[in-house]
């Protein structure tokens, strides 16, 4: 591949975080297990929809920011020059639309959670990303992408909400804490993530929610998992809480989006869903090796 067209590539894959690509399709599955739903064609249609509406809403937040990142972080590829804001802002729009379209092939019901979905992704980062409301927004935006794969399994979304409203908590403290990324903050975000993080993982352990897999098995996955998700999460958190400057909150911003896998895999095995929690789990270290090339914040 010629030098130029790999340096582009690069560009993009910086823009629309390809790492934080792998904490996606754990959404859907997690939100199928919930419902009692297996795997099939619907649950990947709504994967793929996952998938074009978060890279969706990575480009036009490089774009809405463009201006800010002129000055903070010059190295990014809009305000570089290695992408143009018209080609992030169309690409925005492109996979926006292909994302709808990909949940109007999975069900009229999957259309319904993915129209609200797209307009929270729109919505945060025109207008609420700056506001306090901004990371309330991002929450619903995750917990709809689970509701999401909920209604393309078939069943009602209602199961599911327990498990939309854990990943949403999670997202929340993650974003709360992001806001410090660029000029450092005070330790209260990180301890009160840590707080969420300790809250999740005691709530993860209380048992099985489902008697669809052996119970044993169920709760020793779910326990392994849990586990990994509260290592991959509160390690950062806890040396951006004891030095809260860009770099350690940039860390511990990039745990937090990490530990969305291991947090959606316990879910799929608290609902009972093996399978799905070890496909899930088999991300993270993709996940891992991405984010040494490419920034996932």
């Amino acid at each position: 591949m010629p030098r130029g067209a790999g340096a582009h590539l690069l560009a993009w894959a910086e823009l629309l975080r390809l790492p934080a690509l792998f904490t996606v399709p754990g959404d859907a599955l997690a939100g199928a297990a919930a419902v009692g739903g297996r795997p099939g064609s619907r649950t990947l249609l709504a994967v793929g929809s996952s998938l074009c509406l978060y890279e969706a809403g990575m480009a036009l937040n490089d774009w809405a920011d463009r201006g800010e990142d002129a000055t903070d972080r010059p190295h990014r590829p809009l305000p570089s020059g290695r992408v143009r804001p018209a080609a992030a802002l169309a690409a925005a729009g492109a996979l926006t639309a292909s994302g709808l379209a990909l949940a109007a092939r999975a069900g009229r019901r999957t259309l319904t959670v993915a129209l609200p979905l797209a307009a929270t992704v729109w919505a945060y980062d025109l207008v609420l990303k700056r506001t306090p409301a901004g990371p309330a927004a991002m929450a619903a935006a995750r917990g709809l992408d689970l509701l999401l794969g909920a209604a393309a399994s078939g069943g009602g979304v209602r199961p599911a909400l327990p498990s939309a409203a854990a990943l949403a908590g999670h997202t929340l403290a993650v974003t709360v804490v992001s806001r410090g990324e660029t000029r450092g903050g005070s330790p209260v975000a990180p301890l009160a993530a840590l707080a969420a993080t300790g809250s999740l993982t005691w709530a993860l352990t209380r048992g099985t929610a489902s008697a669809r897999a052996p119970r044993d098995a169920a709760r020793v996955l779910c326990g392994a998992l849990t586990a990994a998700y509260a290592a991959t999460s509160a390690r950062p958190l806890l040396h951006a809480a004891l030095n809260p400057s860009p770099p350690l909150t940039q860390r511990a911003v990039g745990g937090g989006i990490r530990a969305m896998i291991p947090l959606q895999a316990a879910l799929a095995a608290r609902s009972g869903a093996l399978t799905s929690a070890l496909l899930t789990a088999a991300l993270a270290p993709a996940a891992r090796r991405f984010a040494r090339k490419v920034s996932v914040t």
